[in-house]
């Protein structure tokens, strides 16, 4: 599968999250965001999953779904969900299928050690299945913000 790139349609794909199938076909018709984290309950995406919830309101004003993907298992992304009472889909992908659809796997130092991870990274895609903007190695404060500012703009 290769990387997706801005400007381009998303092809299809489906997926388990803690809100049922998530598929393209599901989302048909509606923008959304869909943001790449590495782990639940670490800090950065702990704050990252509870920002995107403090601003669901304003993103669902704006006509635009929130959906969170990383590679942990279901339960995880259940309890993590329950404790951050979060309103919006987390997809599980274990074996990194859409991880690797929008190249977000990469090498990266942890304590002095390679490890392979994922690049928190944020697609914002628009009603027509269309990559409209990325957002790459980001860091968290004023990210979603940023992300608000560009779904209203679509």
């Amino acid at each position: 599968m290769s990387t997706i790139t801005v400007g381009q349609a998303l092809p299809a794909f489906s997926a388990q999250s803690t809100q049922g199938e998530i598929s393209s076909e599901s989302l048909a018709g509606h923008a959304y965001v869909l943001y790449f984290y590495p782990r639940d309950n670490t800090p950065g995406c702990t704050t990252q999953a509870q920002n995107f919830r403090d601003l669901i309101n304003e993103f669902e004003a704006a006509g635009v779904k929130i959906i969170g993907v990383s590679r942990d298992s279901m339960a995880s992304h259940e309890r993590f969900a329950t404790k951050q009472e979060l309103p919006f889909a987390l997809i599980s992908d274990p074996d990194e299928s859409l991880c690797e659809l929008f190249g977000v796997m990469k090498l990266k130092n942890m304590y002095g050690k390679q490890v392979r991870g994922i690049e928190r990274s944020t697609f914002l895609v628009n009603a027509d299945g269309v990559l409209i903007q990325e957002w790459r190695g980001l860091r968290v404060p004023g990210h979603v913000d940023q992300v608000l500012e560009a779904a209203r703009a679509l």
